[in-house]
């Protein structure tokens, strides 16, 4: 018997995947781990999406010992289950004992009311981000990355963030190699580190409201490793330099520095995943002058080195004589 065991909880309303995506991670990665499910009461247990999935357990009947990984998941439903005191008790006991805990995304509210976050550092979907630090201000909320871990806390953001958690997790338990061949069974090609972003450029800012802001965004994405400094880009825009670091921060929410730096790390990305230039000529096409320079900007924005993001996220081609696994 493994000493690996993994429960998840999960409640009416969940995010289907937030569980069948962690869970077929760990099944993937063979005898090491057993998985099981918990819920309020054993049974059927309604997704938000609809789908039934059976509990093979009850918190009434499930004893909190000899657990190795609490994985708590989220969805719409997760509001309502916090209010369960049963169930609240039963996550807080089962995490006494465990050698880790994890929430995928608004699971986390559950770690919270279950008194497990407090001084920690958590991350969970963005679209929940105001929630979590109104209502737990004793929590750390960050919701940059795609999974955070402080201790033997892991949290992650929504649904597939939940697979890299998961990998990460297997990752720490059986190394690298073994993650990499689950991801790779799993057709994951983009094993994400926990700092890469939940957000691209279309996400974490907003739109320009006025055509000459429009028109300095406008010549950032057309080529992100020009000059593009203030004065260039106020040319662009027709207005003054002052005028246009005010207008820009109002409309998007960054000033243009901010801004142009994370359009040419995400060139960087795309670069580094699509093609085989090497690292010292992307720094040089998207702006960033040197290697060095890349790679400090690279650990400040996704906490790894573009050698790594690139290992990390290309796709590979399918080996000669591999086949399809159903």
């Amino acid at each position: 018997m493994t000493d690996r065991r993994i429960v998840f909880v999960v409640f009416d309303g969940f995010q289907p995947l937030d569980l069948t995506g962690p869970h077929e991670v760990f099944h993937s990665a063979g005898d090491d781990y057993a998985c099981e499910v918990v819920a309020p009461r054993a049974g059927p247990v309604r997704s938000g999406s609809g789908l039934l999935v059976h509990a093979g357990h009850g918190v009434a009947d499930l004893g909190p010992a000899g657990i190795d990984t609490l994985v708590v998941v989220g969805g719409r439903g997760v509001d309502r289950a916090r209010q369960d005191e049963a169930l609240v008790s039963w996550i807080a006991a089962a995490a006494t004992g465990a050698r880790r805990v994890a929430s995928v995304c608004s699971g986390v509210f559950l770690l919270a009311a279950a008194g497990l976050l407090d001084g920690r550092r958590v991350t969970t979907h963005w679209a929940r981000e105001e929630q979590l630090a109104r209502e737990h201000p004793e929590v750390l909320v960050d919701c940059e990355p795609i999974f955070v871990r402080d201790g033997r806390v892991w949290t992650s953001a929504g649904v597939t963030a939940g697979m890299d958690l998961a990998l990460a997790l297997v990752e720490d338990d059986l190394g690298r190699e073994v993650a990499h061949a689950v991801a790779r069974r799993l057709v994951l090609f983009l094993r994400r580190p926990g700092g890469q972003s939940q957000f691209s450029v279309a996400l974490w800012s907003r739109q320009p409201a006025t055509d000459p802001v429009r028109a300095a965004v406008t010549a950032i994405h057309a080529d992100p490793g020009a000059r593009h400094d203030i004065a260039g880009l106020a040319a662009h825009a027709g207005l003054s330099p002052r005028h246009l670091q005010r207008r820009f921060t109002a409309e998007l929410g960054v000033p243009p520095a901010a801004y142009v730096e994370r359009v040419r790390v995400e060139a960087a990305q795309r670069a580094l995943t699509e093609g085989d230039e090497p690292v010292e000529a992307i720094a040089r096409r998207y702006g960033f002058a040197t290697a060095e320079t890349l790679r400090r900007t690279f650990h400040r924005r996704l906490g790894v080195a573009p050698s790594e993001y690139r290992a990390r996220f290309r796709s590979t081609a399918e080996p000669a004589g591999a086949h399809h696994v159903s």
